[in-house]
């Protein structure tokens, strides 16, 4: 009897342990982010919306500055455009098929689209910001915001949605113009999870722009420095004026440096030096000061 109670004992605590071992397996599990998390946690995403002059950006998202061409943008009320595809350091642009589609011509990109945003007219079309009629690629330098990361692991591929930071490219009417950029990876890249290695491949592309900050902000930046620099002004005219530097015969060396700083030329002619300074000239015999010219 005493036996199957030890038996049943270890058997309970063994099952104990194991519950208690997928407990802390399942929870971190949970609590690792993915990383479509750590992506969106990199590339804060803005959000779109309209006002009375059409579309606009409600929400400022990371700013990131186009590093290759090749991408290209469609109005923000139109349909899903064509998007660019990156693959081992290349960027390939939207292939002729998706572009004879959309009625594009040009060398430059440019051509017909035929729907406009939702609840207007053909008539109400008269400018950019709401014309869908058109198309553009976005150029190398430009600054765009993240709208929408999607994570794909079983494909391998990540797409990398757009808008243009027209304010930011002094546009005029805007245009914000929208893009996507799809990522593909080596096969197994995205389960291992290694988000800084995806990072920079999406960096190739889209960088993220860390020079950028609001015109307030700058306005600030210049405003404290403009007070800073007539505080300093005002500190260096309140100042008492500098009391003149004075030799006297019979001081040392060490002295006359301390006075003077290191001379420009020194002429060692053993118990007689000569110290030359810009403007003055010391002697020193048997290191006391005999002469100043």
């Amino acid at each position: 009897m005493r036996r199957h109670l030890e038996i049943g004992f270890l058997v309970i605590t063994l099952i104990a342990e194991g519950a208690l071992s997928c407990s802390v397996l399942l929870a971190q599990n949970a609590s690792a982010p993915s990383i479509q998390e750590q992506l969106e946690a990199q590339y804060q995403l803005a959000k779109m919306g309209s006002d009375s002059s059409g579309p606009t950006v409600l929400q400022q998202g990371t700013m990131l500055v186009v590093q290759k061409g090749g991408i290209l943008g469609t109005p923000w009320g139109s349909p899903k455009g064509c998007p660019a595809k990156f693959k081992d350091d290349d960027l390939q642009p939207p292939g002729k098929l998706c572009t004879a589609a959309r009625g594009h011509g040009g060398k430059h990109g440019f051509g017909a689209l035929t729907s406009h945003l939702p609840g207007s007219t053909a008539g109400d079309v008269s400018s950019s910001s709401t014309d869908t009629s058109s198309t553009q690629y976005f150029k190398v330098g430009d600054k765009v915001y993240p709208t929408k990361i999607d994570v794909n692991p079983k494909k391998d591929s990540i797409a990398f949605s757009i808008v243009a930071c027209d304010t930011c490219n002094g546009t005029n009417p805007p245009t914000y113009y929208k893009s996507e950029v799809d990522f593909q990876f080596a096969k197994g890249s995205l389960q291992k999870g290694d988000v800084s290695k995806i990072e920079d491949t999406i960096g190739e592309v889209f960088s993220i722009d860390n020079s950028s900050g609001s015109q307030q902000d700058q306005g600030a930046q210049a405003g404290q420095g403009q007070d800073q620099g007539q505080s300093q002004d005002q500190g260096q005219a309140a100042a008492p004026p500098a009391q003149p530097v004075s030799i006297q015969k019979g001081q040392t060396p060490d002295q006359v440096q301390a006075a003077l700083g290191q001379p420009d030329k020194t002429v060692d002619l053993g118990s007689k030096k000569i110290w030359v300074y810009k403007d003055l000239k010391v002697t020193f015999i048997n290191g006391k000061v005999s002469d100043v010219q």
